[in-house]
This record gives structure tokens, sequence and C-alpha cells, in this order.
């Protein structure tokens, strides 16, 4: 007998559409703007990803599929495009990003403790303009527990 009340109550609907979301909505943009990057000799495709594209968790099975999904699309980009001078990378973003909502949810939270909009960004730019001998596929924050 089955009893989570969780895994087995995600439709078949809302199951693919996270999956769907997630894996196909990169597949479908990647594919698209390839053949310009690969013709121009350069480019960069940048992935997100969570702690979910590494392990699974107890009621997120739908977005670890998708997301573990999502990392192996970027490895394959990596590998095949990576020596037409394209870089792909997938960034893991594991944890709270600090925006208003979220402020506004915890206001006592310590600002250390969430992912800075600013510095996401400028982890985004440094990943594009990396040196192509030294390109990155995965990022973990510090507080990575894994």
């Amino acid at each position: 007998m089955c009893s989570d009340g969780y895994f087995t109550a995600t439709t078949v609907r809302v199951g693919a559409f996270v999956v769907g979301v997630q894996e196909a909505g990169a597949f479908y943009a990647a594919r698209e703007v390839l053949p310009a990057m690969v013709e121009a000799g350069h480019g960069t495709i940048q992935l997100t990803g969570a702690s979910a594209s590494l392990r699974g968790k107890a009621r997120f099975s739908a977005l670890a599929v998708g997301k573990f999904g999502l990392r192996a699309l970027a490895q394959s980009m990596a590998r095949e495009f990576g020596p037409q001078g394209i870089h792909v990378s997938h960034v893991i973003i594991d944890g709270q990003i600090d925006t208003p909502g979220i402020r506004t949810m915890m206001p006592d939270r310590e600002e250390h403790t969430l992912l800075s909009p600013d510095a996401i960004a400028e982890t985004y730019w440094q990943l594009h303009a990396q040196d192509r001998t030294a390109w990155t596929l995965d990022l973990r924050p510090s507080v990575e527990s894994f």
C-alpha cells in the first residue's frame, strides 16, 4: 500500500509539464540558437539548475527528473559544441534568492544566507567571459551541502 500522498497524487499532466518546461524548453531554445553560434565560431549557453540536478529529494520527484535531465543536456551540449567554440554551462542555484518577496516572507532572514541577485548576475557574466582554455560546466555555492 502506497501512502506517501504526494508522489502518487502528482498527475501525469503536472509531471509532464514540470519536466517539459525544464528539459524541452532548454532543448528547443538551444536548438534554435546553436546553428548561428556554430557558424560564428563562438557563443554561450547557460542553463540554470538546482540541488535537484544532483540528487532527488522526497516530494520533489518531478523537479528532480527535469533538473537531472537539464544537467545531462548541458553536459551533452558542452561536449558536442565546446570544440566548436560554444561554452555551455550549468549553474546550480541552490538556495533562496534575495528578492523583495523573500524579504516579505522572511523579514528576519540573515542577508548572508540568501543568494545576491547581483552576485548571481556577475557569476553568469564571468562564465560568459571565461577563457576557453578554462571553461566551467557546473558551479555550486559555498553553503551547498552535498
